[in-house]
């Protein structure tokens, strides 16, 4: 609904009433379909379910991209003695420093 307000003498606005809209037209916004348009995987066959097409990737030894997952990664200064070394070359410097 729009409306004209005057908001000073002889100034006015239009105040419209905020529109609630649903976040989406379908009846659960939030869940995805298994169903998908006819794909074929590298197996020669067409899949129109989801999760079949996947299972059958995996099967295969396929990878999804994005579906991967890394080993973490460690930090290559992460070794005790590389640690152990980096503390003595601290000391130094700061010895360094303080007899100057």
């Amino acid at each position: 609904m729009v409306e004209l307000v005057e908001i000073a003498p002889g100034r006015w606005r239009v105040k419209r009433t905020p529109q609630i809209f649903a976040r989406s037209e379908h009846p659960i916004p939030y869940v995805i379909s298994d169903t998908m348009p006819p794909t074929e995987q590298v197996d020669g066959k067409f899949y129109e379910s989801k999760s079949a097409f996947r299972a059958t990737g995996r099967k295969l030894g396929l990878i999804e991209v994005g579906n991967e997952k890394f080993k973490p990664r460690t930090r290559p200064s992460a070794s005790p003695t590389q640690e152990a070394a980096r503390v003595r070359s601290v000391k130094k410097a700061m010895e360094q420093v303080r007899s100057k």
